[in-house]
């Protein structure tokens, strides 16, 4: 009796101290779960849970002469009515001599609907004779990039298109620095400058750039060591081509394994929110376990250039963050390595590409999914391949409870709007209930839980019901405070509209 007692006057104290600071002020943003931003407590059995997209179709094998077995770095974006890709190739061979790779390229794709790829003859640059390939970009700036379609109401038609690419500026791979580029269509591209614009880092992996209408400017994030861990570094722009100093990323909890890649962007449906899909690298030298993974032989012929490429391991990642420099990491995989018997579990597999892309779903009268697109079955005795990975829309992170329920009470917010919409599922048995409450956490005359009927299904945009739900109006600008009850049932994300 006494610890219960205890724990309701933690909760009013926790309670009276959050009403003290300023609301946040959510207008009619959609809120993704992805953090504990606007989360004052959760209770019973509720927890945020990190949900993983399903492997759909292999959308094409690196099986033209010019590409090769490895294939890395997949950039994808919708550009009107096509759906663009990017990615890096080259083929490595390992032998008893040592490793064996040819010159390196980046290739083009596109799709009308995301899920079929064609690879279009460029006609731009010439390999073996022939310019009948599909390379987009090739020579000494073609390395980690990453192009995006610049969104600046301010940019200039012949830079509609731009990257960050590598150049050495040593006789090491590792000295290198970043140029922008440019490009009117997405496919021929030139420098902007001259010379290198940023030159702090470490940057053989994925650098990547974009316009971030939220703050009104560039963003870029790249590869640097603190000390001896992989990490990122971030730096901003007005004009693409003159950068503040770059910074490392903070993180919660704090990280202390390798980042290969970051592939950071800001969510398309809530661009004040930004999402990460770094690649995570390990190595736990001969164990074992390393020993049971598919092909002992061939990693053990990887193994003679290099220990690594026999032992080490990589998997996806998920981070999120609010204001750019900070930002919560799941310790747990996003993407695993999966069940396979072959060509699983080696260093270089399953990068996940930058950028998400709604594409249709194959059941019939189902809502789009998200597509993310992974690479499989790296610096094999094969070709390379890219495989497309489904998702909910905004089905990244949920607010989840089993049966025996569970409870979120939110920070005191306001907002903007008439109906809460909700994106939910549960289960036949399962419900969701939202009572709204005053800054000071009292339940408000008709829109407390008595006054929520049960709500149940599956919907990626749901009213929240209440018996007289069309007063909330009356509340909108006010600081309140939502409780969310739940029975078998997530709630992937919300907004006032």
């Amino acid at each position: 009796m006494f610890f219960s007692r205890l724990c309701v006057l933690f909760l009013i104290l926790a309670m009276a101290a959050s009403a003290t600071a300023a609301p946040i002020d959510i207008g009619s943003l959609l809120e993704l779960l992805v953090d504990d931003y606007l989360i004052e407590k959760l209770s019973g059995d509720a927890r945020l849970e990190l949900h993983h997209p399903a492997p759909q179709n292999v959308v094409f094998h690196t099986d033209r002469p010019w590409e090769g077995n490895s294939v890395f770095y997949m950039t994808t974006f919708r550009d009107g009515d096509v759906y663009r890709m990017y990615y890096f190739t080259n083929n490595c061979l390992y032998t008893k001599e040592g490793t064996k790779s040819t010159k390196h390229s980046y290739c083009y794709a596109q799709s009308k609907d995301g899920i079929q790829w064609t690879r279009p003859n460029l006609g731009l640059f010439e390999r073996e004779g022939s310019k009948d390939n599909n390379i987009v970009w090739e020579g000494k700036l073609a390395v980690n990039f990453a192009p995006f379609r610049d969104e600046n109401p301010n940019c200039a038609p012949d830079a509609r298109y731009k990257s960050m690419c590598a150049v050495k500026t040593g006789p090491g791979g590792f000295d290198q620095a970043l140029v922008p580029c440019k490009s009117p269509d997405g496919i021929h591209w030139s420098p902007m400058s001259d010379k290198p614009v940023i030159t702090k880092g470490t940057f053989d992996s994925m650098n990547l750039a974009f316009w971030d209408s939220d703050r009104g400017e560039y963003r870029e994030y790249h590869r640097d060591f603190k000390n001896v861990i992989r990490d990122i570094r971030t730096s901003t722009s007005k004009d693409f081509v003159h950068w503040t100093e770059s910074k490392f990323l903070g993180y919660q909890p704090n990280n202390s394994v390798h980042l290969y890649t970051n592939m950071i962007v800001p969510y398309y449906r809530a661009p004040h929110i930004l999402l990460g899909f770094p690649t995570r690298y390990i190595d736990r030298g001969w164990t074992k376990a390393a020993e049971a993974l598919p092909q002992l032989d061939h990693r053990r012929i990887r193994a003679i250039t290099e220990q690594r490429e026999g032992t080490a391991v990589t998997d996806g990642m998920f981070m999120s963050s609010r204001d750019r420099d900070n930002f919560n990491i799941w310790p747990e995989s996003f993407i695993r390595p999966g069940l396979r018997n072959k060509d699983g579990w080696f260093y270089g597999d399953n990068y996940q590409g930058w950028g998400l892309v709604e594409t249709k779903s194959p059941i019939p009268g189902t809502p789009d999914e998200i597509s993310i697109y992974i690479n499989e079955g790296v610096s094999q005795n094969h070709p390379g391949c890219v495989r497309r990975y489904t998702l909910r829309v905004d089905g990244f992170v949920s607010l989840s409870a089993p049966m025996s329920g569970g409870e979120l009470i939110t920070k005191p917010l306001t907002f903007k709007g008439s109906r809460l919409m909700l994106n939910y599922s549960t289960s036949a048995a399962g419900s969701i209930r939202i009572e709204i409450q005053d800054e000071a956490g009292k339940p408000i005359p008709g829109f407390t839980l008595d006054d929520a009927p049960e709500l149940y299904g599956d919907s990626l945009v749901q009213a929240a019901l209440w018996k007289d739900g069309s007063k909330l109006k009356q509340l909108s600008g006010k600081p309140v405070r939502l409780r969310f009850v739940l029975k078998d049932a997530d709630i992937y994300s919300f907004r006032f509209q």
